[in-house]
């Protein structure tokens, strides 16, 4: 299948999913729907780019003119019809003409309030959704190629960490560590860095933690939160590790960790609400006495972003699909002392999951 037919189909399903939402078609901003659904990325400035889809229309991008060239140049662009506009020229007066007055349509997260805004001034009887809540479901199941890189990406950040394991931690600050896991990623084919979380001792309770001028000192444990984008397409996992030998109640939360981890995993089928992944890993920490210490979610959905629907929480009853890849990653912070989180990339297969990351998850000892 060529680049253009490939995005053609994904821009054609999008139209057809938003009828089936009941929308009157989809307004997508610059970022990740539109890299998703036709390749392009350009540069976001206060100026309008505006890919159109409705139903029985050629897909529809709309550039201020002085990028037209780039647009031309995107991997979708030939499914596109694709016009310019100039500074001066009021960018909205040729879109609101293909909008039905009294429309719903959905909008990428990300849009920025200036162009809905105008788009509502012109159009005052359109109604508009985020894509999140109207369509969680446009890019959360992968199809081969997607988890064929999403893969890649995990097996990348895997052997990050193997590396950075054989690293000194000892003597040196968080921020020296976070520098060394973001070239490591880059070593490994990561085009960007999304985070790089480094939290040592007391600053491992707090799971986002950014990484400072600390230094990391023997008998820490050490919670290593890393990831980005290869090829497109993210990469995010968590391992805690300890500086030296640990103590007994260390090994023990990191142990249960593990073991919430390991039991959310197995939970993963068809079928299966998403919360039920949350319900399953709280209920092994809330049992051990630390319920009040798990802090977050269990998991979120990764694809060309690292954070993206489906999320595993409570209160999220959409159902598993063979397909959808996510983070499972229980979480103990106790205040003041240490944290400990555990994460993989899983993708839901026909019989259950399959882990995306397959680095160790004991506690590992480092120097």
């Amino acid at each position: 299948m060529s680049d253009v037919d490939f995005y053609a189909a994904r821009m054609d399903r999008a139209v057809r999913a938003a009828v089936q939402e009941g929308l009157a078609g989809l307004v997508v901003a610059p970022g990740p729907d539109l890299v998703w659904l036709c390749g392009y990325e350009p540069v976001t400035t206060e100026r309008l780019t505006a890919l159109l889809l409705l139903p029985d229309r050629k897909p529809w991008l709309v550039v201020p003119h002085l990028e037209r060239p780039d647009a031309e140049k995107a991997p979708g662009a030939g499914a596109l019809r694709i016009t310019g506009w100039s500074d001066g020229e009021n960018p909205y007066a040729e879109i609101v003409k293909a909008l039905d007055p009294q429309g719903r349509y959905g909008v990428s997260d990300n849009a920025w309030a200036l162009h809905l805004l105008a788009l509502q001034r012109s159009l005052p009887g359109t109604a508009y959704a985020a894509l999140t809540e109207a369509m969680p479901m446009l890019r959360a199941v992968k199809d081969a190629y997607e988890l064929e890189r999403l893969a890649a990406a995990g097996a990348a950040a895997d052997a990050t960490y193997e590396a950075i394991v054989e690293l000194p931690f000892a003597g040196r600050r968080e921020n020296e560590v976070a520098a060394d896991l973001a070239r490591l990623l880059r070593e490994n084919g990561h085009s960007q860095v999304d985070f790089t979380i480094v939290g040592s001792g007391p600053n491992g309770a707090n799971p986002h933690h950014e990484a400072g001028d600390r230094m990391i000192e023997e008998g820490d444990m050490v919670v290593l939160d890393f990831g980005g984008l290869k090829d497109g397409y993210g990469s995010d996992t968590t391992r805690t590790v300890h500086v030296g030998e640990p103590t007994q109640v260390e090994r023990k939360v990191h142990d249960l960790v593990r073991e919430a981890q390991q039991a959310a995993f197995e939970a993963v089928r068809p079928g299966v609400a998403c919360q039920e992944i949350d319900r399953v890993a709280r209920q092994v920490i809330r049992k051990a006495g630390y319920g009040e210490y798990f802090i977050h979610r269990t998991g979120h959905g990764i694809g060309v972003t690292t954070h993206e629907p489906p999320y595993m929480v409570e209160g999220e009853h959409l159902p598993l699909v063979p397909g959808m890849c996510f983070s499972i990653e229980p979480g103990i912070y106790l205040p003041g002392r240490f944290g400990v989180r555990i994460e993989d990339i899983v993708a839901c297969t026909d019989s259950g999951a399959r882990r995306l990351n397959n680095t160790a998850r004991e506690l590992r000892t480092v120097s």
